[in-house]
């Protein structure tokens, strides 16, 4: 059996399957402990090479930029707010006019109505009278006409 030789002690079977398995997990560590190293230097080389004022100079840009869009955003809201109120102000004079049109309608439905009611009364008066007239024209007529009826009956020549 071997045996390996660590530190001053010395191991062998169970005992130098656990150093491998210590020292295969330190060497690990170290490794990723580089890497972590490694990566960190990098990213703080970035960092330290990061020019703050181009990004502070395109925030500008961008918070100038959304300020103007906000100013655009109002200017259509309140342009909106106003065609909404130029709308409803027309609706309600529109409104208006109708409401004007449907009393001329209903004033003058009342007229006609009492202009045919005039016109039928005065046809019903003209009729009667022309009526009334004819009768006693009639009346005068057969008053006349039965006066010489009598008048040719009660002469004894005309026998």
């Amino acid at each position: 059996m071997a045996e390996v030789e660590f530190g001053g002690m010395t191991f062998k079977g169970g005992k130098m399957m656990i150093l491998l398995t210590a020292l295969s997990t330190l060497g690990g560590a170290s490794w990723g402990a580089f890497e972590f190293y490694s990566d960190y230097m990098d990213m703080k080389e970035i960092v330290a090479n990061i020019d703050v004022g181009v990004i502070e100079s395109r925030n500008n840009e961008i918070e100038i930029k959304l300020d103007a869009v906000q100013d655009s955003v109002g200017e259509a809201t309140d342009y909106s707010r106003s065609i909404k109120n130029d709308l409803r102000d027309d609706f309600n004079r529109m409104e208006k006019n109708v409401d004007r049109v449907e009393d001329m309608v209903r004033e003058n439905d009342t007229k006609v109505a009492e202009m045919i009611d005039k016109a039928t009364e005065r046809f019903d008066n003209k009729r009667d009278s022309l009526y009334n007239d004819t009768e006693l024209k009639l009346q005068a007529l057969e008053d006349r006409l039965n006066k010489k009826v009598q008048a040719v009956l009660d002469n004894p020549l005309a026998n």
